[in-house]
This record gives C-alpha cells, sequence and structure tokens, in this order.
C-alpha cells in the first residue's frame, strides 16, 4: 500500500510539473503579439547571402581608415581588456560570496547579493552607460564588459572557492600559519586553475559581445558592421561577417585547447 501510495503521489508530482510548465508556456506566447514577417524580409536575406558569397575582398585591408583587419582587432583589445578587468576585480567578490566555516549567512548572502545585481545589467545596458560617461569608442567598451563580467565570474569563481580540498588549510592552520600564509600557499594554488579557465571562457563569451556592442558606438567590428548596413552595402557586411565568424572560430579553438590544458 505505501509503495502504490508512494508512486501515486511522485506521478502527481510528475504531472504537476508539466502542467505547469505547458500553462507557463502558453501565457507566454499569448503575451506576444506576432505580427509576421515584412514582406522585405526575404529581400535582405537574399541580399545578405549574396553579400557573404560575394564579399568585398578590398575591406580586408585599407591603407587609410578603418578595415575588417583593424576592426576585429579593435574587437580582440577590447574583450582582453574587459576580460582582464573582471577577472581581477571580481576576486574579492568572490571571496565575499563564498561559503566558509564561520562565515555569517549575512556577509555570504550579502555577496551573492551583490553579484547577482551586478548581472541584472545587460552588456549593452553598461555600454551605453559608460558612453554617456567617458564619450563612444572602445574604452566604453571595455568598461561595460568588465564591469559587466564581474558578476558571472565572480559566481564561478566563489564556486571554485567552496569546493576547494580543505586539508592543506586545516593542516597549515595546524601548523600555526596565519590566515594571510593559508591564502597564499593553501587557497591560491589551488583555485588559480579554475581561475584561469574560468576567466578564458569568459573571454569567449566577450569577443562575441564586443562585436556586438560596437553598434551602439561602443568600438569594435560592429561600428564598421552597422554603417555597411545603414548603406545596404550587402558585399562589405558579407566580410565583416565572415571576418566575425573566422575570428570566433580561431579564439575558440585555442581557448578551449588552453583550459583543457590547465583542469
Amino acid at each position: 500500500m505505501n509503495t502504490d501510495k508512494k508512486n501515486i503521489g511522485e506521478r502527481v508530482r510528475y504531472w504537476s510539473i508539466w502542467i505547469v510548465v505547458i500553462i507557463i508556456l502558453v501565457w507566454a506566447f499569448k503575451g506576444i503579439e506576432f505580427t509576421g514577417i515584412k514582406e522585405t524580409a526575404g529581400q535582405v536575406s537574399k541580399a545578405i547571402f549574396k553579400g557573404i558569397f560575394h564579399p568585398d575582398w578590398g575591406f580586408v585591408y585599407l591603407p587609410e581608415g578603418e578595415d575588417l583587419l583593424r576592426g576585429l582587432l579593435d574587437t580582440v583589445a577590447i574583450a582582453i581588456l574587459g576580460t582582464f578587468i573582471s577577472a581581477v576585480l571580481c576576486i574579492p567578490f568572490a571571496f565575499w560570496a563564498a561559503t566558509a566555516k564561520g562565515k555569517s549567512r549575512w556577509a555570504v548572502g550579502s555577496g551573492k547579493f551583490m553579484l547577482s545585481l551586478i548581472r541584472t545589467f545587460p552588456e549593452v545596458v553598461m555600454a551605453i552607460i559608460f558612453i554617456k560617461a567617458v564619450g563612444p569608442g572602445s574604452y566604453a567598451g571595455a568598461l561595460a564588459l568588465g564591469v559587466h563580467s564581474i558578476g558571472m565570474l565572480g559566481k564561478l569563481y566563489s564556486e571554485a572557492i567552496e569546493n576547494l580540498d580543505r586539508g592543506p588549510q586545516e593542516a597549515l592552520v595546524a601548523c600555526g600559519a596565519n590566515r594571510l600564509q593559508t591564502l597564499w600557499f593553501a587557497v591560491i594554488p589551488q583555485v588559480l586553475p579554475d581561475f584561469f579557465s574560468f576567466a578564458l571562457y569568459r573571454f569567449e563569451i566577450n569577443i562575441r559581445s564586443a562585436a556586438i556592442l560596437g553598434v551602439i558606438g561602443a568600438g569594435g567590428i560592429g561600428t564598421p558592421l552597422i554603417f555597411a548596413l545603414e548603406a545596404r552595402s550587402w558585399s562589405r557586411v558579407g566580410i565583416i561577417l565572415l571576418g566575425v565568424i573566422v575570428m570566433v572560430t580561431v579564439i575558440d579553438i585555442i581557448s578551449g585547447y588552453i583550459r583543457k590544458k590547465l583542469v
């Protein structure tokens, strides 16, 4: 009898979850007003694909002015600087939000809340704020990526700190080591490989984000892309998209290889 009741209870919970999910999906679809696809969408799509298959190779390098190579290098530089800023600044937030023995729940909760608050603002919103603060350009893009990435990197770093082996710490404490020595010799050597791996993973994401932020004036390859779209220069749009695809693919391969070596 107990087994039958348990099975019935599990079935009820199972179907209840599915019913709730279906209700949420129906509510979400009803909340979106589908206006259909514009007649010009097909023409634009054909023009973009035609531009990709007939790219403007002359835009790859120009002796003067902006070209594809300068835009891609600018995008990579924004992503590198933004990742470096976040990888350094998120460390104190990570230790603040990490659960540890003898640490109050209020301290841990406030740290996690701060990281969640930072993650709330998308890169585009951050970029608009920094464009107003420091002006349009790569500097604003790097600051936007750096501040936004603190939230996610800090969360990943804090989880790495929580999962480290406490044995070396306890051994050093038993030998009379102070907190700084314990941190330097027991904690940092364990978390550094994870920190580097997470930073590289975030760098891959920031490469894509940096390519988008240029559309709103935060530097990178997005700036010539939006100009080419507005001018309906589809061959130039095609070479820019091809350049972004190649750049992202190469960086993903290199970053993935390095992360496998680290972990």
